[in-house]
């Protein structure tokens, strides 16, 4: 019989616990114990009796017996991990299944306890079991929010660049089309390329990349389509290729320019036939995969130095998307900053609430020549090292990155504004700041550190475009 304890906690927010357990007793003495605490439970007579539970409704944790008739608490956390995936489960052993409950630890178990039961102890597990559920909610909202803001599945950006990136992602994401990812090191082709995927039909099929500059020309072939046992030297095994892993899902090819012309030949064929062939092999075997590609050269001029076949390059841009430098879109560090900061505090338990003003506007001010790779790390970086909870500029130096302003003077006029009256130097650097940020005024001023509405009132002022 299973009695449902707290229905009106159901409707609420609270962490709804399924109890599942055959001994009556037992599980009504850990029901009331944590309801005392708040939870909502609903208690199971046994294994059957949770698996059903389980497949029909909603929980967020499951405590259950380890050793249960018909049904055993190793069936019940795999039943879990299949049908509430984002479900904690905790185990409740006796003291001769301690290796069966670490079993179940290594099978995606949040923890297990021990029998007799300590209520106190029971109590710490589920409160920290919950509060790595509500903390998992916070980040997911979190990410749910900056999304319908600024970004898709990470791929962040206000500027107008990168809303007509992330609209185009919208809308091709569901589609099965070839695209082509255009842009420098660092600009996040493989985020954009798993976005795609994440957000399509193949989601939950296998996402595989390669880079194939990384690969030895010789090599790449089978890293791309497997080979047999004895294809060649040192081919003590048959293996199976990324076309083959990715079957029913997603390959990425990083780099896809730097590919051998002989094998870009049979990328065409595999395209136009959907088949693929092992090295050493005559046998065809098909495969159904939704290739994305990237490069950061320019596959026209390749084309025309003879180092790229012109027919692959149609049937790889179906759909292109060009990502644009962060140099050109300084506008969008503040919101990228703002992201990796509490990503960053979260991977490194590392309380950080917030950065400085000075720091985000030195932030702004740098060229970033590795894009937004380079200020992943440089974020990631600073708050490793940080110790106060705020970043700032101490902990900026900490990265070894050139600040603004620490150059040799240049001779763009700034030495000479010695003597000159205070609006001349305003209006000189209120200039360079928008040179810096290639027009954008919001950028310019969050450089200057100076609000949006000052910024447009000097521009007015001073006549500036």
């Amino acid at each position: 019989m299973t009695i449902i304890r707290n229905q009106s906690n159901m409707a609420t927010n609270k962490i709804r616990v399924l109890i599942v357990d055959d001994e009556e007793s037992h599980a009504q003495a850990v029901a009331e114990s944590l309801e005392r605490a708040g939870y909502a439970c609903t208690i199971a007579g046994g294994g059957p009796e949770g698996a059903k539970r389980i497949e029909t409704d909603e929980f967020d944790l499951i405590v259950t017996d380890l050793v249960m008739s018909d049904v055993d608490g190793m069936a019940i956390l795999r039943r879990a991990k299949a049908e509430l995936p984002d479900a904690q489960v905790i185990v409740i052993s006796g003291h001769g299944e301690i290796k069966d409950a670490v079993a179940a630890m290594q099978q995606g178990a949040f923890n297990y306890l021990t029998k007799p039961l300590n209520v106190v102890e029971l109590r710490a597990q589920v409160d920290k079991a919950a509060e790595n559920l509500r903390l998992a909610r916070h980040n997911v909202d979190l990410q749910r929010q900056i999304n319908e803001r600024f970004g898709f599945e990470g791929v962040v950006g206000n500027s107008p660049e990168m809303q007509h990136t992330i609209t185009t992602l919208k809308q091709i994401a569901p589609t099965s089309v070839t695209v082509l990812i255009q842009g420098e090191t660092g600009t996040g082709k493989e985020l954009v390329a798993k976005a795609i995927h994440n957000n399509g039909p193949r989601r939950n099929k296998p996402f595989k990349a390669i880079n194939c500059a990384a690969v030895a020309d010789s090599l790449i072939e089978s890293e791309l389509f497997g080979h047999e046992r004895g294809a060649f030297t040192g081919a003590d095994r048959t293996r199976v290729g990324t076309f083959e892993y990715a079957n029913g899902g997603t390959l990425f090819l990083d780099e896809v320019g730097d590919m051998p012309i002989t094998t870009q030949i049979k990328l065409l064929r595999v395209l136009e036939t959907g088949e693929i062939s092992r090295v050493g092999s005559n046998e065809t075997i098909k495969v159904n995969v939704r290739l994305i590609s990237a490069t950061n050269q320019d596959l026209d001029e390749a084309i025309g130095r003879g180092q790229f076949r012109e027919d692959l390059l149609y049937r790889l841009k179906v759909k292109t998307i060009k990502l644009p430098p962060l140099r050109s879109r300084r506008g969008d560090i503040p919101l990228l900053v703002e992201f990796f900061i509490k990503q960053m505090s979260e991977e490194h338990s590392k309380p950080v609430r917030g950065i400085s003003a000075a720091c985000r506007r030195a932030l702004v001010g740098l060229e970033w020549p590795g894009n937004v790779r380079q200020l992943r790390n440089a974020i990631e970086s600073m708050v490793v090292v940080d110790s106060d909870g705020v970043l700032d500029v101490d902990d900026l130096r900490e990265t070894d990155i050139p600040l603004p302003g620490t150059a040799a003077p240049s001779a763009d006029g700034a030495d000479n504004l010695i003597g000159k009256p205070l609006e001349e130097v305003e209006k000189h650097y209120i200039i360079e700041a928008l040179k810096r940020t290639e027009g954008n005024r919001d950028a310019a001023a969050e450089m200057l550190g100076i609000g949006e509405r000052t910024m447009y009132r000097k521009i007015k002022l001073y006549g500036l475009s």
